[in-house]
């Protein structure tokens, strides 16, 4: 056994003596493992970052523990699907809305939204069809509105109808460049409305930018733009362990309200939590089914590269092993000597592709304000599969210079 780990060890020193002797072309092997890694490193970094991002969207559009009742939903429905619905479910009113607050108890928390674009300005600043919400000071309650600066609205300048107004980072970024915009007063529909807050950068949830929000207590919008046709109520269960019970409190209260008897169908329709969650993560198994594929074609192609420069260097060195045959060299030790060469070239290229990789991350992160980072998991396994596919790209080789007649060798020029 001792005598095998020293065959390993000066197999190893072998393998390095070979990639000193032959710089140049040791390096054209591994810049290619290195764009492979890399670009495995930065594909795996991104999807993954992707997918925490559509997650914290998600929570900040919905709420991470919020359902929300709607006269139709048409996601996942066909345009019969759809058609049938808005001709069987009536709008939700503000009627609806006092109605569910009468029987909520101290177990729902609820709140309308509606929304409307509209180009808001600051003196000559515009900001085109921003996101206008009408809603209730009891949404702050309900999930996190991300708030940078400043404060939401309170229950006292919902009443009233006060024209203040919290608006998105894209908002405030393009009417309030260079200055603070909570105090300050921008105009929506010939209407000033003083800003009292500002949301953090919030990304996008299904392809819909959320920084573009304006929101405004519910009865200063609809001064603004009327009564909507039909409102969004969101709700969230005051204890959340409780969020199923107040689902199904706030389902029962509403077909109360709508006088439908058992067995038949409801004619509205809510998004719980966990729908939300699930339509999440379907999105992120389809992005992330893309990683694979990419980093295997990438680390295919590093594979093919490699393994023709081990090539090349057994073939120029057949003379070197008929010798070191002939002095007592086994073909186990020729093999290990060329499979340590490929996996020392491979994993050389797999740390400067780490290298690069987290130049690029780090660049990328700054630019796009997100967390990019090479993760410990990523790294381990970009240098496992660096080595791994060194050893594979130099099986062939390794089996060739093992299998070569000493005497054929020793005749090579």
């Amino acid at each position: 056994m001792p005598r095998r780990r020293i065959n390993y060890v000066d197999s190893l020193i072998e393998a390095l003596g070979t990639v000193r002797a032959n710089p140049l072309r040791a390096s054209l092997a591994s810049l290619a493992m290195a764009a492979a890694v890399a670009t495995t490193a930065i594909v795996v970094t991104a999807l993954n970052g992707l997918a925490a991002q559509a997650r914290l969207t998600s929570a900040r559009a919905f709420g991470s523990d919020t359902f929300v009742i709607a006269r139709v939903f048409a996601t996942g429905l066909s345009r019969r699907e759809l058609a049938d619905k808005l001709e069987r479910n009536p709008n939700i009113h503000r009627s609806d809305l006092r109605f569910l607050d009468r029987y909520a108890g101290d177990r729902v928390l609820y709140s309308a939204i509606t929304q409307r674009p509209a180009d808001v300005t600051s003196g000559a600043r515009k900001f085109e069809n921003a996101s206008v919400n009408g809603t209730a000071a009891s949404l702050a309650d309900i999930r996190d509105i991300g708030l940078a600066r400043g404060r939401f609205f309170s229950r006292e300048e919902d009443t009233r109808a006060a024209q203040v107004a919290v608006i998105g980072w894209g908002v405030a970024d393009t009417l309030f460049p260079v200055r603070d915009p909570v105090g300050s007063s921008i105009r929506i529909a010939g209407r000033g409305f003083t800003v009292i807050g500002v949301q953090e950068r919030q990304g996008t949830a299904g392809g819909v930018s959320l920084d573009r929000y304006v929101w405004v207590p519910i009865q200063a919008f609809e001064r603004l733009f009327g009564a909507p046709d039909s409102l969004q109520v969101f709700a969230r269960a005051t204890d959340i362990d409780q969020t199923v019970a107040a689902e199904d409190r706030a389902r029962a209260t509403l077909r109360a309200r709508r006088q439908l008897g058992p067995g038949v169908t409801d004619n509205f329709d809510v998004l719980t939590p966990e729908a939300g969650r699930s339509f999440v993560a379907r999105i992120t198994e389809r992005v992330g089914a893309a990683g694979p594929p990419i980093s295997l074609m990438a680390l295919l192609a590093a594979i093919v590269v490699v393994a023709n420069t081990t090539l090349v260097s057994v073939t120029e060195r057949t003379r070197e092993i008929g010798v070191r045959r002939a002095l007592g060299a086994t073909r186990a030790q020729v093999l290990v000597e060329v499979l340590a060469e490929s996996a020392v070239v491979a994993l050389g290229g797999g740390i400067i592709g780490l290298v690069v990789a987290a130049t690029a991350l780090s660049g990328a992160s700054r630019a796009l304000g997100s967390a990019l980072s090479l993760g410990a998991p990523t790294v381990l396994f970009s240098l496992g599969a660096a080595a791994a596919s060194g050893v594979a790209a130099g099986w062939y080789p390794a089996r060739r210079a093992a299998a070569a007649d000493i005497i054929t060798a020793l005749r090579a020029e």
